[in-house]
């Protein structure tokens, strides 16, 4: 039976599931797959099962948010799923991390989904062996990688960007942004806490890699070439970082 909105089984999703939130980015991913096979496409939900170095891996998209973030984990657990990265991009609240990494130890829950699964005093924590693998990883890469608390939101036009409708209503996004950069959060995202919530209650490894190709309420970007240049990194390090993790289970 196929899982409901991913169209996954068992026979075609791996332990091994590297989540890319945008699912056009899983057409990168795949070009690092030997023998990639599509296993669907439906709705935002890419996923591609194939080869790297040897280790099976299945790579799939969550689109934007914790709710179909929390969708894709529960429906690749359905399928099998013991290893869990998300691999995304992430709003930097330091202005020396753009173009590297950020790879949170845990991640606050201003997001609503994970408190569908349990009380907010439940911790959105990583798992420390893969994320250490995955700092070594990025070290390896030639970048830096920045620990500690990421923060994860659901709006974004109302809590991290401003925009046309913002402005008219008079949100100052400003507040925000102090008040985490005071409790020395690191960034912020969409999906990470609910991901890391929804893991560990499986008893999936979990942990996310995130490349940093925005500051603050997008006052530096990443763009053209510099930007693709920084994903496909991202891309290269999410899959070595799990296969790198894949190796040490190998040998337990």
């Amino acid at each position: 039976m196929s899982s409901l909105y991913m169209g996954g089984t068992p026979e075609t999703i791996s332990k091994y599931v590297l989540f890319s939130g945008d699912p056009w980015r899983v057409n990168v991913l795949k070009q690092y797959l030997e023998e990639p096979q599509q296993v669907a496409f439906m709705r935002e939900f890419n996923t591609y099962t194939g080869l790297y170095k040897g280790e099976r891996i299945t790579v799939t998209s969550t689109g934007i948010g914790a709710p179909s973030a929390a969708i894709a984990m529960e429906e690749m657990y359905e399928c099998g799923m013991e290893v869990a990265v998300r691999m995304g991009t992430v709003m930097s609240l330091q202005d020396d991390m753009l173009g590297h990494f950020i790879i949170p130890l845990g991640s606050m829950r201003r997001e609503s989904t994970s408190k569908t699964y349990v009380e907010e005093s439940y911790p959105a924590v990583a798992d420390l062996e893969l994320l250490n693998i995955l700092n070594q990883t990025a070290a390896d890469f030639g970048k830096r990688s920045l620990n500690g608390i990421s923060c994860t939101m659901d709006g974004f036009y109302s809590q991290m960007h401003d925009s046309r409708f913002s402005k008219e209503w008079g949100r100052d996004m400003a507040p925000v942004f102090e008040e985490l950069k005071a409790m020395h959060v690191t960034g912020i995202d969409m999906e990470s806490a609910c991901m890391l919530t929804v893991g560990r209650l499986m008893g999936v490894k979990t942990a996310v890699i995130t490349m940093v190709t925005v500051l603050e309420n997008l006052k530096e970007v990443l763009k053209g070439q510099e930007r693709t240049d920084a994903e496909d990194l991202l891309c290269r390090a999410a899959l070595e970082g799990i296969w790198r993790y894949a190796q040490t289970r190998r040998g337990k």
